[in-house]
């Protein structure tokens, strides 16, 4: 039986609209949802039909019989595994109350399911992955717009120039927004980008500033200095809905061009022209702000000055600029019902909201739990449960963390696959594949707001369920059902769509509901109230950060240069992967094997190294090392050495991943408490390594 269904693609978490086509239980074809990525689809959503008949991903559950990561299972039914979570957990909250358990996930729409759980069951403890990607990106944008960074939509395809730092589009792909750069470009409009190396967006770059690693804020402050004393900025913008601009022109006053190009390393007449550009192109300038800025000890401030350039180009609420997101309320309709359940008032494990007052409590800080709960302070943790969420792959220094996974009772994953943490639990529950299951209805807010839905392709493969289904189970086990109020999927949607007027079958034509047929924008000049600072204005000095002690204004402070033999370890995303989650993919592994360290040509030739040889690498002040293949090459800064992240598995059921390549987070030894005191996320590219060529590499034979 043939069918098609349009669905939400699960490859990574930006979650492309796709239609799919299957015939008797088997997907026949996949491509991006025509009415609105017109068929385009990246290589890893193409690779999705792969994951159905993947036998090496978990197919039934598992529960622990050896030691912890020694990989002996036993296989258990469902039910089975239910009642042994449950009563596991009925026993730690006994003991030690519900706050010793904590929930993570990898966020995204359907967040919510997971903290209603997590709550009800009377934790404070929910967290995700994004102490690791936005959290300084989050932090800065409430800093000073009172709204996270998700508050801005960027209306690319109409700017005339975007302006990008570390921000790889083109390989840490979103089809729609990839498209609407495209479009931008084939207009004659601009894309500047600034990074350590060239990148696949570098090359599509009509300007591209090679800096020196961790400079990225002083090539801001450079900028804003420009701008500033150029007078190029919009006045009448600043005057009318910001405050702080004085401090800030008494602030950037020695951040000269000059001096910014002598920090970076590039050169002033560069950043000028730039500069000059920009004035022309204004105010369609978007200065994005970031997207994964967990890097260098001020990124958070390099996110801020980012931000602080597009209030300089008053770009806010308009064509070609940053667009509020508009949600139903906007469009004159009822918004969708949610599970929810009030956050417990008990202390956060990881301090955030009273230890750290500053910092957006909802998920919190994931690293912060780990030495807290190796000391126990403030209490006891003793459960993790893991929503695809892998604390081991995303966060630096798993020996470290796993010194903490040990004091706990129960260690959960819930997964498709198998991940680094599932296999050091005591529980592993299999996921069904994106492609065989249905989830839960979510708003998409922007300029022409929509409801979207991810329905199933085909039925199950393997002995595996939705999440609605396993929360909901235990929910039942641990008499908090009540908070999950349906037995079957379609119980959920009818429940959400209830206040809307909308049925299910008003998905069918498109695959979403639209909400408007035309873009909504607020008056710009009655744009009061947009804002949820104290002020109720964009703030350039930050009253929540002046509560906090902490600057608004950091002074510059140049980044520690490596050692003699050593390099600042960078790492990044292939068009090819989505971090750790699709390195066993059985066709994305054939196109990608393994990753590969770049490494200058100059540093190189003075470590005898060539391209293609096998190279150590070995963290600083540890004696773990990895062995990789090298990428010489001239388009990386010589302090730095570069690779993709989610590779050096060690998981032996992931035969194709398997100790292919090699891990970065292993590399960060002692990095768990190298983090943003003011954004909160981890330095992630603070660590420094040596390399040197590996003994492995084959001798040559002479012919005598």
């Amino acid at each position: 039986m043939k069918k098609s269904v349009y669905s939400i693609c699960g490859m990574c978490t930006v979650r492309c609209p796709i239609r799919v086509e299957s015939e008797n239980n088997q997907v026949t074809w996949i491509e991006g949802n025509p009415h609105l990525l017109d068929g385009a689809l990246c290589a890893k959503g193409s690779a999705g039909a792969a994951l159905i008949s993947d036998t090496e991903r978990p197919q039934q559950p598992l529960i622990r019989e050896g030691a912890r990561g020694a990989g002996r299972w036993k296989k258990v039914s469902w039910t089975t595994a239910y009642d042994y979570i449950a009563d596991k957990l009925k026993t730690i909250k006994t003991e030690y109350g519900p706050e010793s358990v904590v929930l993570s996930s990898r966020g995204g729409p359907w967040q919510g399911m997971y903290k209603t759980f997590i709550h009800a069951f009377g934790s404070p403890n929910y967290t995700n992955h994004d102490c690791t990607c936005g959290r300084n990106t989050h932090h800065a944008s409430l800093s000073i717009n009172g709204v996270g960074r998700k508050g801005f939509v960027y209306d690319i395809k109409n700017a005339n120039h975007l302006v990008l730092f570390g921000r790889n589009m083109f390989a840490s792909l979103r089809i729609a927004e990839n498209l609407q750069t495209m479009d931008m470009l084939d207009k004659g409009g601009k894309l500047t980008y600034v990074d350590v190396r060239q990148t696949m967006t570098g090359i599509k770059a009509t300007r591209f500033f090679q800096v020196r690693p961790g400079t990225d804020y002083a090539l801001a402050l450079g900028m804003i200095h420009e701008i500033i004393e150029r007078k190029l900025y919009d006045a009448d913008f600043i005057k009318r809905y910001v405050t702080g601009f004085e401090e800030l022109c008494d602030f950037i006053n020695d951040y000269t061009p000059a001096w910014a190009a002598k920090e970076c390393g590039i050169k002033e007449k560069s950043i000028t022209a730039f500069v000059e550009e920009v004035a022309k192109d204004s105010p369609k300038v978007i200065f994005h702000p970031g997207w994964n800025l967990s890097r260098y000890k001020d990124s958070f401030y390099a996110s801020r000055a980012l931000h602080i350039l597009n209030i300089l180009m008053g770009n806010i609420e308009m064509k070609g600029g940053l667009i509020i997101p508009k949600g139903p309320g906007d469009c004159g309709v009822k918004g969708i019902r949610s599970l929810d359940c009030p956050k417990p008032d008990i202390k956060r494990a990881d301090g955030v909201g009273w230890k750290y007052k500053h910092f957006d409590k909802g998920p919190g800080l994931a690293h912060l739990f780990i030495n807290n709960m190796i000391a126990e302070d403030p209490y006891p943790i003793k459960a993790w449960i893991a929503m695809r969420h892998d604390p081991f792959c995303g966060l630096p220094d798993p020996q470290q963390q796993k010194l903490a996974m040990d004091k706990c009772d129960l260690l959960v994953s819930i997964d498709t696959h198998y991940s680094e943490f599932g296999w050091y639990c005591d529980v592993i529950l299999p996921e069904s594949t994106y492609l065989e299951r249905d989830t839960p209805i979510c708003v998409q807010k922007g300029p022409k707001p929509r409801l979207a839905v991810r329905r199933k392709a085909v039925d199950p493969v393997f002995d595996t369920k939705p999440s609605w289904e396993i929360f909901k189970q235990l929910a039942e086990r641990l008499d908090i059902g009540s908070h999950f109020p349906y037995n079957t999927i379609e119980e959920l949607w009818d429940w959400q769509l209830e206040p809307t007027g909308f049925t299910m079958s008003d998905f069918d034509d498109k695959g979403f509901i639209s909400l408007t047929d035309e873009v909504i924008m607020y008056d710009r000049d009655n744009l009061d109230g947009q804002f949820k600072t104290p002020s109720g204005k964009i703030e350039i000095i930050s009253k929540k950060l002046d509560d906090a002690g902490l600057p608004s204004l950091l002074p510059y402070e140049s980044p520690e240069k490596p050692s003699k033999g050593m390099f600042r370890l960078v790492y990044g995303r292939s068009a090819v992967h989505a971090h750790g989650h699709t390195i066993n993919n059985p066709l994305l592994s054939e196109l990608m094997p393994e990753n590969k360290v770049w490494i200058n040509k100059r540093s190189a030739a003075k470590l005898g190294i060539n391209d293609g040889d096998l190279i150590d690498v070995i963290a600083q002040g540890s004696s773990y090392s990895g062995t990789v293949h090298a990428h010489v090459t001239e388009f990386i800064h010589p302090e730095a050495i570069y690779m993709v992240h989610g590779f050096g598995r060690q998981i032996p059921l992931q035969t194709r991943a398997y100790h292919a390549g090699i891990s970065d987070q292993k590399l960060m030894v002692g990095k768990l408490d190298d983090w943003d005191k003011a954004g909160g996320a981890i330095n992630l590219c603070e660590a420094f390594v040596a390399v040197r060529r590996s003994a492995r590499n084959p001798k040559r034979r002479v012919e005598l």
